[in-house]
């Protein structure tokens, strides 16, 4: 383990050493080369110093007397100001030094401004908390668009956390009321030994509506699971084909009620995508066109392509979907009246806009109260340039199979 103190392995003392050492590599260059220069330029031979004989006027000898040189001055002086530009130089350098590790560490404290402000922000955010956001103010540099990545990094993680809260209630109250209906049966009726045959049989077919209803719930979250994976083994798809397999899947409980499956579906309508998220989707729709269709109406299955855009449509002669209503029954764990008659989730037409949404596709609801409903999935061609997604009924103009 390093015994060094804690401050000098942050940024900000390797920052300041940086700063301060360019500076002072800078300062000695140009001061070296100011010396260089001078020093190059003037003579800087060592001086001597000469003497003459000095006589009295009746010629007596009086000793030597030292005789001053314009030239040697001249060289006294290059000498001795050299020496003291060296020196001061060193001296320079040395408080220049001291200096600017003074200022490198205030610029580098100031540059790491953002960065602490960040780190604070991510400190004090939980995972029960995201609401925290760094919004850096000042220039738009780099550290700013790094704050701005975080703070959008943070608003998807805190709608994924919010979504991800919001399904587990959800999905914990919609288990709670089955579970509780099994538990009760199974108390007061499958384990009393009072209880008839009738009563039995009774609460066999209760325990069997609630175990149906909780597997499509739990097939539900799965399916959105397995969608919000990050890998998916996308290839071409025939969305006719796909539809024509979910008709087959409903056919039994279409027959069960009377209904008929009116299929419109060609072949050769090719989208790249995950097949089996893709017949779920469809599969949804067609499983609540037939609960909630009249018994004895038709149900019509239909696909196309247009504009670079391929559609598959499911209409029913259902309840209908007020207009109000229409804008919120993609969400999770909605009731319309309809439904909620029926007990149904409320998770299948979310899954429907999640799996089509997931492959650039859009969903689309036609419906009017006491007319029926018509979903249209818009799914991109492959290889196709899609325009703007059409917002017509392919339905409209469409009579449907007489019976």
């Amino acid at each position: 383990m390093s015994r060094l103190p804690g401050f000098m392995h942050t940024i900000r003392f390797r920052l300041t050493v940086l700063y301060s050492g360019l500076l002072f590599a800078l300062a000695a260059l140009v001061l070296g080369g100011i010396y260089t220069a001078l020093a190059m330029s003037t003579d800087q031979r060592p001086y001597t110093t000469e003497y003459a004989k000095t006589y009295t006027r009746d010629g007596q000898f009086v000793g030597k007397q030292p005789v001053v040189f314009v030239a040697e001055v001249e060289n006294a002086v290059n000498v001795q100001t050299l020496a003291t530009l060296r020196d001061y130089s060193m001296v320079t350098l040395a408080g220049l030094f001291v200096a600017s590790l003074g200022i490198g560490w205030v610029l580098s404290g100031r540059v790491l401004r953002p960065v602490r402000s960040i780190t604070r922000t991510a400190a004090e955010i939980q995972a029960t908390d995201l609401s925290r956001r760094i919004r850096l103010d000042g220039p738009k540099d780099e550290l700013r668009d790094l704050a701005d990545t975080v703070d959008s990094m943070l608003d998807r993680l805190e709608a994924a956390f919010r979504a991800q809260r919001q399904l587990i209630d959800d999905a914990s109250h919609e288990l709670r009321s089955p579970l509780a209906v099994i538990r009760a049966n199974i108390d007061a009726v499958l384990t009393s030994s009072d209880s008839t045959e009738a009563e039995r049989a009774r609460a066999v077919a209760i325990i069997d509506r609630a175990t149906t209803r909780m597997t499509r719930l739990v097939e539900d979250l799965l399916a959105t699971a397995r969608r919000a994976a990050p890998a998916l083994a996308d290839a071409d798809v025939d969305v006719g084909m796909i539809a024509e397999e979910a008709c087959d899947e409903f056919a039994a409980l279409a027959a069960a009620r009377s209904l008929v499956l009116d299929r419109r579906l060609p072949r050769k309508l090719i989208t790249i995508g995950d097949h089996d998220a893709l017949r779920r989707a469809v599969g949804n729709l067609l499983s609540n066109a037939v609960r909630l269709a009249p018994a004895g109406s038709i149900v019509g299955v239909a696909a196309g392509a247009v504009d670079g855009w391929i559609w598959v449509a499911v209409r029913d002669s259902g309840p209908g979907i007020v207009e109000e209503d229409q804008a919120r029954v993609f969400d999770r764990f909605w009731r319309g009246e309809a439904s909620a008659r029926d007990r149904h989730t409320g998770l299948g037409l979310a899954i429907v806009r999640q799996i089509v949404e997931s492959h650039g596709g859009h969903v689309r609801l036609f419906s009017k109260l006491g007319e029926g409903s018509t979903f249209v999935l818009w799914l991109p061609e492959r290889g196709a340039e899609a325009e703007a997604v059409p917002e017509y009924n392919p339905f409209d103009g469409v009579e449907p199979l007489h019976r």
